[in-house]
């Protein structure tokens, strides 16, 4: 028996309709998996799952911790932090330093603008950048002149106090002043009695 010329046409058609429709089930398998292992991943974006309206349980896109973007992020500048004044560096510190010298309010104009003065000097010195041996001379005179003003502008007792101060720290020398309140104020209270 002998086959026709049509029918091996025929034949060779369904052999490849076959191929091609083998291969889109193949294809469709694959991407059926895939939406399966993604939904695995992703959650429930719908709406309806824990997360509620938002999906995901509610740690923002996709349900794990901070959602990507596609979209590369380049470097971010971070910011130097701006440096202070002579000015802001005193004004912060002046309130702390008032109370625990217990300075009155010209003690307090005082002191302040003399530190202003000489803060300022530093912080010049410092943008100098001068050699090691240099700069601590120069720090020592700036410190000489700066003891030599506030010895003439306070009370003798406020600048021995100011300069224990500096010597001890600002907490320190705080934290000593209040146990003195206390005990001041039980002393008083005990001869009250």
């Amino acid at each position: 028996m002998a086959v026709k010329p049509s029918s091996r046409f025929n034949i060779n058609i369904k052999i490849s309709y076959m191929k091609t429709n083998i291969k889109s089930l193949i294809v469709l398998f694959i991407i059926l998996l895939g939406a399966s292992e993604l939904q695995a991943q992703l959650g429930n974006r719908g709406g309806y799952g824990y997360g509620g309206m938002g999906g995901g349980g509610g740690l923002g896109r996709g349900g794990m911790g901070r959602g990507r973007t596609a979209i590369p992020q380049g470097p971010t500048a971070t910011k130097e932090p701006e440096a202070k004044t002579a000015a802001q560096i005193v004004d912060a510190e002046m309130p702390t330093i008032a109370e625990t010298l217990g300075l009155d309010e010209f003690e307090k104009a005082v002191l302040s603008t003399t530190l202003k003065k000489y803060v300022q000097e530093r912080i010049e010195l410092q943008i100098l950048k001068l050699p090691g041996e240099k700069m601590r001379e120069a720090y020592q005179k700036i410190t000489k002149n700066q003891d030599a003003d506030l010895k003439s502008g306070l009370p003798l007792e406020k600048y021995e106090a100011f300069v224990k101060m500096q010597k001890d720290g600002v907490a320190k020398m705080h934290k000593q002043m209040k146990k003195d309140e206390k005990r001041k104020k039980k002393k008083k209270n005990k001869s009250n009695e």
